[in-house]
């Protein structure tokens, strides 16, 4: 332990000079909290708190590196199946931390702005509350943009994409040939001003991206990174090599 300390900021240096091109926006899908939590021999609940702290030390992180967007895949759609009690304390989890929004230093040092990705329609109302009282709050911050996706499902999102535009053309008489890329992501979640996703983060030993963004990720054909580490045994040094490769995916790019 001794010696990691020592050698892991020499390591974060050596990372930093490799990573010339740093993206703009970054999705991280936060895999291995429940893992975390039977490793150690602790409750989901505890297991999800430390996936929590852990995303909070992150924030500050993509700060320091001068990241603009962070998109956090919290709670997907087929995350409803889990079991009620588990869900129950997730939802008083993310409600205490959109709450905590409205007071946290970090969000008034950095112009933080928080925004929600995804159904608004499966969320509790007091969670909802909450939600809106932080994005109201940070509405005109622009120092750094902070994503939570929250009920959210690639695919829910362009059926939900597709019966607003059915909706329109319904509504006020629009010629369905005039629908293009733009029309879809104006009823997109992309449509919030949210830019393409450069980088894709998955921790905990997984290799698929579980149908997290696709118009954004995959249309962009981001860069995608896979780590062992669980969310909340995630480190510095993770998100340095992620950045790596993207830097080495930009650089072959542009032939240098």
């Amino acid at each position: 332990m001794i010696l990691r300390t020592l050698i892991d900021p020499l390591y974060e240096r050596f990372l930093k000079i490799q990573c010339r091109h740093v993206p703009n926006h970054i999705a991280i899908i936060q895999d291995g909290n429940r893992r975390y939590a039977k490793l150690l021999g602790m409750d989901t609940a505890s297991g999800h708190r430390a996936g929590a702290d852990k995303t909070e030390e992150m924030l500050d992180w993509a700060h320091d590196l001068g990241i603009g967007h962070i998109t956090l895949y919290t709670f997907s759609t087929e995350n409803f199946t889990r079991k009620q009690d588990e869900v129950s304390h997730l939802f008083a989890l993310f409600k205490e931390k959109f709450v905590s929004v409205l007071s946290d230093e970090r969000v008034k040092k950095y112009k933080i702005r928080v925004q929600m990705v995804g159904d608004r329609s499966l969320l509790p109302d007091d969670l909802m509350a909450a939600i809106n009282a932080a994005e109201g709050a940070t509405k005109d911050h622009s120092g750094f943009h902070l994503n939570i996706a929250l009920a959210y499902g690639g695919r829910n999102e362009i059926v939900l994409a597709a019966r607003e535009i059915l909706a329109e053309v319904e509504k006020n008489g629009i010629n369905p040939d005039t629908i293009d890329v733009h029309t879809v992501e104006q009823h997109l979640h992309a449509g919030r001003g949210i830019p393409p996703v450069d980088l894709i983060i998955r921790t905990g030993n997984e290799y698929r991206t579980s149908n997290f963004l696709p118009w954004l990720a995959n249309g962009h054909e981001s860069a995608v990174y896979f780590c062992a580490p669980f969310w909340p045994l995630f480190r510095k040094i993770d998100l340095l090599r992620a950045i790596r490769i993207y830097d080495q995916r930009i650089s072959a790019k542009n032939g240098l």
